[in-house]
């Protein structure tokens, strides 16, 4: 196979001024995790699924890339709208290239799960970030099971998935809580003989659980254990994918930590593996009143109706860490806008997200006049004013977009580099925030900055 080329980037900076409340009614892209799941189980079932909501965000639109590229048909309708016709997991063939998938970690471990159990021979690509991160987590049980699969230097992508016997259902203890490990282990297991059974150390999102369950399938939970047998056919369904609750988690501190503030957040996914980050902010003394519960698609959909005032800092539980691992950029904004002393501990995850996000949101707010430090599996947070400055998300979507709702607590302007990114999982930020109260200028390089 020869190597695709990854697409030329730019640089975006967020300048902002100022600002000091969150007001109005907004609904935010659909859910990042629910989009891949949703191309990746129609691209495999049979008959016609169709998709409403699904997140035209860079990451998910390279998952649906990739099953175009392995011969399933889809069409697009209206914004959201995705339409699949499955014809089963045994029509995919083998991509006719590299298997391009940005900066998607989500994308690439299921996708070798599903593929490595599918004996569809493929290399996993991605940008300078996701080759970075480490895949040995997912590429270790998958071989147990009887999967061949190379991976670059360090155990880091590209992921050389190659022709193998057919796989073995296998029972495996995760050493560290990660939905996506649980999922690619599921995913191969779909197409293994005997049973595959995944114990985890604590509670991920079960989203991969729930869907398969919408698609036919049998899968078994008790307690921190999830097995399916293999086997099993998907049949095709209907779903709409809820507003992501990790996008609505940087609305959600915002308007938390401003007195003055008052915003709905509409239509959000509140699956209870998910809803970590309301649990703390709660803690911290938030005013997040959840209206208007209902189900969708078997995921647990609410409006979210937010208050502002102080927020005091705590000790964050860490059996809640899991539940909200990937709300912690917003959270450490969170913190520095609360009265008194936070402290993360047992984040050690975070290290080894897009970025080191322990080390980026550290370095970055302490660029802006933060008090704070880190340690190896999370921070201690002293609540002040920032002053403004000059933050670097470093490439990481989450993290530009929590140093841009630190501009509510700044009394100088703040500029967020290198935010290009923010698209993987959420196009159009900038101006929704806008529309929120914040001052934010969106500057693309080689063009002139604009007001959003």
């Amino acid at each position: 196979m020869t190597q695709s080329a990854a697409p030329e980037s730019t640089s975006t900076t967020y300048r902002l001024e100022p600002a000091t409340e969150l007001t109005g009614s907004i609904k935010v892209p659909g859910d990042k995790s629910m989009s891949h799941r949703s191309i990746m189980f129609g691209a495999i079932a049979e008959g016609v699924t169709e998709v409403a909501g699904f997140l035209e965000g860079e990451d998910s639109l390279h998952t649906l890339a990739a099953c175009q590229a392995m011969g399933v048909r889809i069409e697009r309708g209206g914004p959201g709208e995705v339409t699949l016709f499955g014809e089963g997991a045994r029509s995919l063939k083998p991509p006719g290239k590299d298997i391009y998938l940005g900066n998607s970690g989500t994308g690439m471990r299921l996708l070798a799960g599903l593929l490595a159990g599918l004996n569809i021979p493929a290399t996993l690509t991605g940008d300078a970030s996701l080759s970075a991160r480490p895949m040995r987590r997912i590429v270790d049980p998958l071989s147990q099971m009887g999967a061949s699969i190379v991976t670059g230097k360090g155990g880091t992508p590209p992921l050389v998935i190659r022709p193998a016997a057919t796989l073995a259902g296998i029972e495996y203890t995760c050493p560290m809580a990660s939905a996506q490990v649980k999922s690619a282990i599921l995913l191969a297991g779909l197409h293994a003989s005997g049973t595959t059974v995944v114990h985890e150390p604590a509670i991920t999102r079960d989203h991969t659980e729930r869907m398969l369950r919408g698609f036919g399938v049998e899968v078994e939970v008790a307690g921190l254990t999830v097995s399916l047998k293999g086997g099993q056919r998907l049949v095709a369904t209907t779903l709409t994918v809820p507003g992501d609750i990790s996008s609505s988690a940087f609305f959600l501190v915002g308007a938390s930590m401003t007195p003055g503030s008052s915003l709905n957040i509409n239509g959000v996914g509140m699956n209870p593996s998910r809803t970590g980050v309301i649990d703390i902010l709660k803690l911290m003394g938030a005013d997040i009143q959840v209206l208007n519960e209902r189900t969708s698609g078997g995921e647990p959909v609410a409006d979210l109706k937010v208050t502002g005032r102080r927020l005091q800092g705590i000790h964050v539980p860490e059996h809640l860490v899991s539940l909200a691992i990937d709300e912690f950029p917003a959270l450490f904004v969170a913190a520095v806008g609360a009265t008194g002393q936070t402290v993360v501990t047992g984040a050690e995850e975070l290290r080894v997200k897009e970025t080191d996000r322990i080390q980026v949101m550290t370095d970055g707010l302490r660029a802006l006049g933060a008090d704070l430090s880190d340690r190896p599996d999370g921070a201690v947070i002293n609540g002040c004013r920032l002053a403004g400055g000059t933050a670097d998300s470093c490439g990481d979507h989450r993290t530009a977009m929590a140093f841009a709702m630190a501009s509510l607590i700044a009394d100088g302007p703040i500029s967020v580099l290198d935010c290009d990114n923010v698209n993987t999982s959420f196009p159009g930020f900038a101006r929704l925030a806008g529309s929120t109260g914040l001052h934010i200028v969106e500057s693309p390089a080689g063009s002139t900055s604009s007001r959003v």
